[in-house]
């Protein structure tokens, strides 16, 4: 966090439950989602002009929320003067990216708002902040054996969406029962957290997996020559794709004994390990 910055912002790690955070389907259904923002920043700096120069620790498109990122650092500059709350600052972030023809849901915003280890429940346009708090020991566990990756294979977020929505809006039942799937396993995936239910939480994370190649096999393909090996020899218990779109990164929780084995094998792939830590602090400003 070194250097001249008016904001800086974290980007987060979504668990569990995106796509539940988008409309239509949080309108006609309700959506949830478990997410946790980690020590990588979008930095801002604004002049006396009003223009807004951007720095980040992570590529833009790589699935963790860079670009909800730079929309909350964005209006909370401009309306520094305005005594803006965080869940104003969130909302207005999400309404930018809207209008900007960007299809999406709220996760991204209120998780770099917020900050820290989050359980958000989506009814139409509202946001409902859950009382969350995950089990010191299933944090550390999280810590220890989850691995973030980044591919560098390009994330296209967009015209995956458009392909989801335009199917689900056609009344696709295998779209549909998916996010269900998606919903009902973030409750588990909340609970196993809270309980510090360690397998719970490994067959949550792949029943993730296992429902968002029923709503787009698209999004996990790419990652596949890299993690169906190490899912066959056991050496990763689950992963998950991060984001909406194909590419960009991938959460990867490796089997207690073969997380040197997994870096070694992710690296040698020519994937980016990212060495991350929990942020606990949202949005902060000079």
């Amino acid at each position: 966090m070194d250097g001249q910055f008016d904001v800086i912002v974290p980007v987060r790690v979504d668990l569990s439950g995106g796509w539940t955070d988008v409309n239509p389907y949080c309108t006609d259904f309700g959506g949830e989602v478990i997410n946790f923002t980690i020590n990588k920043y979008v930095k801002a700096t604004i002049n006396i002009l009003k223009e807004i120069t951007y720095d980040f620790d992570i590529p833009i498109g790589s699935g963790l929320g860079t670009s909800g990122s730079v929309n909350v650092a964005r209006i909370a500059l401009l309306g520094k003067d305005q005594n803006l709350s965080l869940d104003e600052i969130a909302e207005a972030a999400y309404q930018e990216e809207i209008k900007s023809g960007n299809k999406c849901g709220r996760q991204d915003q209120w998780a770099a708002t917020f900050g820290g280890f989050n359980r958000f429940m989506f009814h139409n346009e509202n946001v409902e902040i859950m009382p969350f708090e995950p089990a010191r020991s299933a944090v550390k566990w999280i810590k220890k054996h989850l691995l973030i990756a980044y591919t560098g294979i390009s994330h296209n977020s967009g015209e995956i969406q458009n392909q989801v929505w335009s199917r689900y809006e056609s009344g696709d039942e295998e779209v549909i029962e998916g996010l269900h799937r998606i919903r009902l396993t973030t409750r588990k995936l909340a609970d196993s957290l809270q309980r510090d239910q360690r397998q719970h939480f490994v067959d949550s994370l792949n029943e993730v997996s296992s429902a968002i190649d029923s709503i787009d096999k698209s999004i996990n393909a790419p990652f596949l020559p890299v993690i169906q090996p190490l899912l066959e020899d056991s050496s990763v218990m689950a992963w998950k794709a991060l984001g909406a779109g194909s590419g960009g990164c991938a959460a990867i929780l490796c089997h207690p004994l073969h997380i040197k084995k997994v870096r070694e094998k992710i690296s040698k792939s020519g994937w980016q390990l990212i060495e991350w830590d929990y942020e606990n602090t949202g949005i902060k400003m000079k």
